[in-house]
């Protein structure tokens, strides 16, 4: 193991039943660790879960940490902001707006797992730096789209891009991580977080913006 590092290890499995069987076991985890908790969960009942043997667990990941670091990359894609050109249209407003109910979408779903991976990323330098790789293509993705509604003449051009995603980016994680993962969405609604995080998105970008706002 990578001391700086979390990676999933050489052995990747080459046949459809072998990606099946590590599949079903990156699926057993997730269930194991969100009901039990990173430090409470063993990898018998991972293997229980999964319905395999703890050889065949060996197959494919050669601890704990390696299928949880396997698990948070099955769920990056979903996890990391979709972008501002994903919806088709030529409204940056309704584009961002798109784009954050995606993002706070897919957080509210794997809200479990986020908690945990900030729990992890505390007390292992190893996902620590896994948290912030993950962090990092984020910001970079919405500087990118920053950029480009910037060139286009839609954004406000004396923003530099990559300080102004920092800052959008991380309100916007952090609200999702206090909403979802440990509870504040009782105090209001997802429609409430999505306009006003959009809404703070226009308003820091100067875009011009007719958001209807749903109760």
């Amino acid at each position: 193991m990578n001391e700086k590092t979390v990676e999933e290890g050489p052995r990747k499995p080459l046949t459809p039943r072998g990606e099946r069987t590590r599949g079903s076991l990156v699926a057993a985890a997730r269930v194991v660790f969100e009901r039990d908790g990173y430090l409470d969960a063993r990898l018998t009942d991972i293997t229980a879960e999964a319905g395999c043997s703890t050889g065949t667990f060996y197959t494919y990941f050669t601890s704990k940490e390696e299928i949880f670091a396997a698990l948070m990359e099955a769920t990056k894609n979903e996890m990391l902001h979709p972008g501002l050109d994903h919806v088709e249209g030529d409204d940056p407003a309704a584009v961002i707006e798109a784009s954050n109910r995606a993002y706070l979408e897919a957080y509210r779903r794997n809200a479990k797992l986020m908690r945990l991976m900030e729990e992890v990323a505390n007390i292992d330098p190893k996902f620590m730096v896994l948290r912030q790789e993950r962090a990092r293509t984020f910001v970079e993705r919405n500087a990118q789209s920053i950029a480009d509604l910037q060139e286009r003449g839609l954004a406000d051009p004396e923003l530099d891009p990559m300080m102004a995603s920092r800052a959008l980016s991380g309100m916007i994680s952090r609200l999702a991580f206090g909403a979802f993962a440990l509870g504040d969405e009782k105090e209001y609604s997802f429609e409430e977080l999505l306009y006003t995080v959009t809404r703070i998105w226009c308003n820091g970008l100067r875009i011009d913006h007719q958001l209807g706002r749903e109760d």
